[in-house]
């Protein structure tokens, strides 16, 4: 029976190895408050994107142990608690992405965080007047009784991001339909072709990151004019900076040309009525 135990744990080392092998990223993810049914819905969205399971700690630890890698060793500080290891071969910030979009709003149970400031909305609950008076008074939700139902003043923050959900708060949340949670995986690290990435890392603000790109190209196309370098992208404004400091200068120069023989004479004719304004009549 030993001996059988120990070729299967050893059957499912060889198979982490060969999945480290074959994938060139492993990220780690906490499965702590994940329910089974956002597991199973992220196995099959995420079925062509990368390869999903829920793995020993140590018998991962046992697989990177033999990597030639030295830095496959750093995960092995993030093998702590209930892990879902996740192999891919996409980018890990696009893997990173995938995963918060796919994470949904849920119910909150006793313990659970909150994942930001929870609000009750003023308005009618649609409840009858009870015992949720007293249970709604007693996460401070001030209410009122009117036309049959009970009513909330006014807009309440209950809990406040990264709180603890208490036993009282839960059941009222649920009652009043409140989905407060952020349900889903985070990923905690991913190893990426030899380099170890944080969960700080991989979260990537996309809105922000367009506007640094735009800004980047602005500041570039800038340069590359000041700069006079040819390109695709600034001939024409080039072209058309070149033509107007060519025409300033034979404006300035008194060149006579098809382009400028107009600006010339109508120069020409202010500065004549300038002159005659100030040339004291005989």
């Amino acid at each position: 029976m030993q001996r059988q135990m120990l070729r299967v744990k050893a059957e499912k080392v060889e198979e982490i190895r060969q999945l480290i092998k074959k994938y060139k990223s492993i990220g780690i993810a906490n499965l702590h408050k994940v329910r089974a049914a956002q597991l199973q819905e992220l196995r099959k969205n995420l079925g062509g994107v990368a390869f999903l399971r829920v793995i020993k700690n140590s018998l991962v630890e046992r697989a990177i142990s033999d990597s030639k890698d030295p830095n496959i060793e750093k995960l092995r500080e993030h093998l702590k608690g209930s892990n879902l290891f996740l192999f891919t071969n996409i980018n890990p910030f696009k893997l990173a992405l995938i995963l918060e979009k796919s994470k949904v709003k849920g119910f909150a149970k006793a313990g659970d965080i909150a994942s930001e400031d929870i609000i009750v909305p003023a308005g009618n609950t649609g409840l009858s007047p009870g015992p949720i008076i007293s249970q709604l008074g007693s996460v401070g939700i001030p209410t009122r009784i009117e036309s049959g139902s009970v009513w909330i003043n006014k807009d309440t923050v209950v809990a406040k991001k990264g709180e603890v959900i208490s036993e009282n708060l839960a059941p009222i949340l649920s009652k009043l339909g409140i989905k407060s949670i952020e349900m889903g995986l985070t990923l905690k690290v991913v190893y990426d072709n030899g380099i170890i990435i944080p969960e700080d890392q991989l979260k990537i603000d996309l809105e922000e990151y367009e506007q640094n790109i735009r800004d980047a190209y602005v500041q570039a196309f800038t340069l590359s004019l000041n700069a006079a370098i040819p390109m695709t992208e600034n001939i024409e404004a080039l072209l058309q900076i070149a033509v107007s400091e060519a025409r300033n200068l034979a404006l300035n120069a008194c060149v006579l040309s098809p382009d400028t023989i107009q600006d010339l004479i109508r120069k020409a004719y202010f500065e004549a009525t300038a002159l005659s304004a100030v040339i004291p009549e005989q």
